[in-house]
């Protein structure tokens, strides 16, 4: 079965969902224009995700994907919470920071029950995952709700396991990628492989449907994917100057800007490994810092930091999500976009 077919859709093209920059707008923007539009829900609780589909669903009849984390949230460590903020002191007194009124707290949170229940309210059409698959239970939840399955694999390892654990279709996610990295069978960084060289090596080993993700940015990129064997496309930086966006002033900015060709593999944001734009923080600290708290307990403490910078017009506290190809990024709207991309899909 191919990939229009799978999920209902007119063009095998993805809007990546992208967590902190965008909500349901994008979303039926772009599943309006005949893709796959993806609503980010790590951010969200249950009560904002009923309120996110509800209006998801007035704005579009057309198929959409909800996308959720399934981390297993890591336990607070107070040495290593302490050592974080030591490193971060001397901003802190920078900005007139009291670091003993900052409190902890995760952030992100993981697929669960409650929010299994509401997907059994408004069965989503498509339904996918970062960091593996939820449990068994919880994802035979997901698909009796009638949803299809994705997610994403960054190694042939974790597409093989995907596909032997019930995903329907895999997204490759090349290293070249906006935002957080899928991995889940393992953390070392030396494993993951540019989308040209891990996708084909997807393809030839399961049977499922391959989408091709990261560094893909316009026509010409979607259509060497196609000919690499990939079934569709998933593509986030270059939706990210869309007016439907929620993307801050700053990151606009630093994505049109020269700046927007030095990304780095980051830790410092989340304490996960994650794409963004190079700034102060990640040249001052090193882009991986063993003293930021595990996934996702790094971003209490770089939360404060980050509003008093960006309320001065400064993205150096800022987590800049973005591919190493931001090319695409245009400040028009997603459906015409949208469209600028399906033209790789023609003969």
């Amino acid at each position: 079965m191919n990939l229009n077919s799978l999920l209902n859709i007119d063009l095998p093209l993805i809007q990546a969902p992208m967590a902190g920059v965008q909500l349901h707008g994008l979303a039926a923007a772009v599943s309006n224009a005949g893709g796959l539009g993806s609503l980010p829900c790590a951010l969200l609780d249950a009560a904002g995700l009923r309120a996110e589909l509800t209006a998801l669903t007035a704005k579009t009849s057309k198929p959409y994907n909800l996308n959720f984390f399934c981390h297993t949230p890591a336990q607070a460590d107070a040495q290593r919470e302490a050592a974080w903020r030591e490193a971060l002191a001397p901003y802190y007194a920078e900005f007139g920071l009291d670091p003993t009124g900052i409190a902890a707290g995760s952030g992100r949170q993981p697929f669960s029950t409650d929010m299994a229940a509401v997907l059994e309210e408004f069965h989503p059409p498509v339904v996918s995952f970062h960091f593996g698959l939820p449990s068994a239970a919880l994802l035979a939840r997901v698909k009796a709700c009638g949803a299809k399955v994705l997610s994403s694999a960054t190694t042939l390892e974790e597409a093989l396991w995907l596909e032997a654990h019930g995903a329907d279709a895999i997204i490759a996610q090349g290293l070249e990628a906006g935002g957080h990295r899928g991995m889940f069978l393992g953390d070392e960084l030396s494993s993951q492989l540019g989308t040209f060289a891990l996708l084909p090596q997807i393809v030839q080993a399961v049977q499922v449907p391959v989408i091709a993700a990261g560094g893909i940015a316009d026509a010409q990129g979607v259509r060497a994917a196609i000919a690499l064997g990939a079934a569709g496309v998933q593509i986030g930086t270059a939706y990210l100057c869309c007016p439907e966006t929620t993307t801050s002033a700053v990151h606009r900015a630093a994505l049109q800007s020269p700046q927007a060709r030095h990304t780095a593999l980051t830790n410092l944001f989340s304490g996960r490994p994650a794409r963004g734009i190079v700034n102060r923080l990640i040249r001052e600290l090193g882009p991986i810092s063993p003293a930021a708290p595990a996934f996702p307990l790094a971003t209490a403490a770089i939360a404060p930091l980050r509003t008093k910078a960006e309320s001065q017009g400064s993205g150096d506290f800022s987590p800049l999500w973005a591919g190493q190809n931001a090319s695409g990024c245009k400040s028009i709207g997603a459906a015409e976009l949208t469209r600028e991309l399906a033209r790789g899909f023609a003969p």
